[in-house]
């Protein structure tokens, strides 16, 4: 079955706009180098580090402020202020190391024309790309397969994660349709429809979501098999969930949990963890160094607005289980859990005034640094939690003992995706995360969430 169909994938979108992100600035500095009297940056073959300096920090300031989040992307007035701030710091970056750059001209109008050339590219562009790519031209549509109890979940699942992404209907495969709880925000069609609804909607794909194989009806086994024969795309829920959201939904993992959980060898590669090890102890020492040259403003703020013990120590779960003391500056009153253990949630009352700045800038995880020199921690992982709610949750939520394979982290790719936990909602999300990490450990990762938690401590997210 031919599948006439344009759509992109997410990686597609994400290189797309990488590409044209950069294609788009040396295209508007090519004319306004030969149009107007510039010539700070020209683009000839003896000069080519200039730009590849250019790409390099267009690149990496474009993922701090969030350039290639897909969902700010897709409207121009969410992703203005990230264009202006990966402009300027850009420019700023690149007019401080004239070693690899352009050294500084005299007229300092050129500066100006190099600022607004780059601004007036990534607007262009990115305006261009809501118009064109962010369409209803491009969605990729999808008809959902599986039991109507699960239908809910998924679409409220995949209608934020994507805004490309757009479920057309869905087809109740149970047998037993009588008990059918009725699901009306998308359209509901029967077995024998699936080929003209594939026609009629211009399907890309066809996602199967049951708990079970022994759901599926004789007739859509059948139907499904002769489409795959005939080429169209067909696949499971837990793999498109798992590309779409970055998690694994642990939730709809049953007794064949092992199919899902391949997880990375580098848990076990040596020159993996050596490295991973050499980057925790280097960090750890510029994180210190970090935290005495911000150690009297705590101090101070400390003596004011947080009157009591500077540090605050408290028992966590390290990797297989072994508890150990993390230490942190202290931000909550004294004394906050005498009536037993509670969850932390935002706009806590028991937060002090300057321990909600300890919060929000990050500067109370600084101490960690030491958990991490002492090889309790490291700087990536998924966090350590307490005795208590590990007990607790872990009765709860299947595969939550799971994160424990790995050291726990002072930032990972739960934070950087997601709030705070304070419920067991929040904590299976978090959970999710984690065992993606866990799943696809690997430098890029890491180095992503690196990035990522670089913009978490710039906006201020922290809670």
């Amino acid at each position: 079955m031919s599948n006439s169909g344009i759509h992109f994938n997410i990686s597609e979108r994400k290189v797309l706009l990488r590409i044209f992100d950069v294609l788009s600035i040396l295209l508007v500095l090519y004319i306004v180098s030969n149009w107007f009297d510039f010539d700070y940056f020209t683009i000839t073959k003896v000069k080519w580090t200039w730009v590849l300096v250019l790409i390099l920090y267009v690149s990496i300031f474009g993922t701090v402020f969030e350039l290639y989040d897909l969902q700010k992307s897709s409207k121009i007035e969410k992703i203005a202020t990230g264009i202006v701030f990966t402009g300027s710091t850009t420019v700023l970056f690149y007019l401080l190391t004239p070693f690899f750059t352009p050294a500084l001209p005299d007229n300092r109008f050129q500066i100006l024309f190099f600022y607004f050339a780059i601004l007036i590219a990534l607007f262009l562009w990115r305006t261009a790309y809501i118009i064109f790519i962010v369409s209803p031209r491009f969605y990729k549509k999808v008809l959902i397969i599986g039991e109507t109890s699960n239908i809910e979940v998924i679409f409220e699942a995949f209608k934020d994660s994507d805004p490309n992404y757009k479920i057309v209907g869905f087809i109740n495969c149970e047998v037993d349709k009588t008990a059918s709880v009725k699901f009306n925000t998308i359209k509901e069609y029967g077995p024998k429809e699936i080929r003209e609804v594939i026609k009629k909607e211009n399907l890309s794909e066809i996602v199967v979501a049951s708990y079970s194989s022994e759901n599926i009806t004789s007739e859509i086994y059948f139907t499904l098999i002769k489409l795959l024969e005939e080429g169209f795309p067909i696949n499971e829920y837990t793999q498109v969930y798992e590309d779409l959201m970055q998690r694994i939904p642990v939730q709809f993992v049953g007794k064949d949990f092992y199919k899902y959980f391949p997880f990375s060898r580098n848990n076990q590669n040596k020159l993996y963890l050596f490295f991973n090890g050499l980057f925790d102890v280097l960090l750890s020492l510029i994180g210190i160094l970090i935290g005495l040259v911000f150690l009297p403003i705590i101090l101070l703020g400390n003596s004011i607005a947080n009157r009591g013990p500077l540090f605050y120590t408290q028992d966590r779960i390290g990797k297989n289980g072994k508890i150990f003391k993390i230490i942190k500056f202290r931000t909550m009153k004294e004394n906050a859990e005498r009536s037993g253990e509670m969850w932390a949630k935002k706009g806590d009352v028991r937060v002090t005034p300057f321990g909600k700045f300890l919060r929000h800038s990050r500067l109370d995880e600084i101490p960690q640094f030491i958990n991490i020199l002492k090889s309790d921690m490291s700087f990536i992982g998924p966090r350590p939690e307490r005795p208590f709610f590990v007990k607790e949750l872990s009765q709860m939520l299947p595969f939550y003992e799971t994160r424990h394979i790995v050291k726990p982290g002072l930032t990972g790719w739960a934070q950087v995706k997601t709030r705070y936990a304070s419920s067991v909602d929040d904590s299976l999300l978090k959970l999710q995360y984690d065992l993606y990490y866990i799943k696809h450990r690997g430098f890029f990762l890491d180095i992503n969430i690196l990035i990522k938690t670089m913009s978490t401590v710039i906006f201020f997210r922290g809670q």
